[in-house]
């Protein structure tokens, strides 16, 4: 097991994940990010920005993988 730390980045914001969780490998980390984020990005306010919406996975020596939300606007055909 290795513990993995998620800290989300809001533009300027950080949130630092200071409890991590034990998790089996870099995939569990990178998938445990993904659906995180698609909890967060649930929640916003669809006004609201979402730039600069992302998680970074770091173990104890450094950031492993960044999982970032982008959100487009569709275009519209006639």
């Amino acid at each position: 097991m290795v513990r993995f730390y998620f800290d989300i980045r809001h533009g300027e914001a950080l949130a630092v994940d200071e409890e991590g969780l034990d998790l089996d490998s870099q995939r569990a980390a990178e998938i445990e990010a993904a659906l995180s984020l698609a909890d967060i990005a649930r929640e916003l306010d669809p006004r609201a920005s979402s730039e600069d919406l992302a998680i970074e996975v770091r173990d104890t020596n450094s950031v492993v993988v960044r999982a970032t939300f982008i959100r487009e606007k569709a275009r519209l055909f006639n």
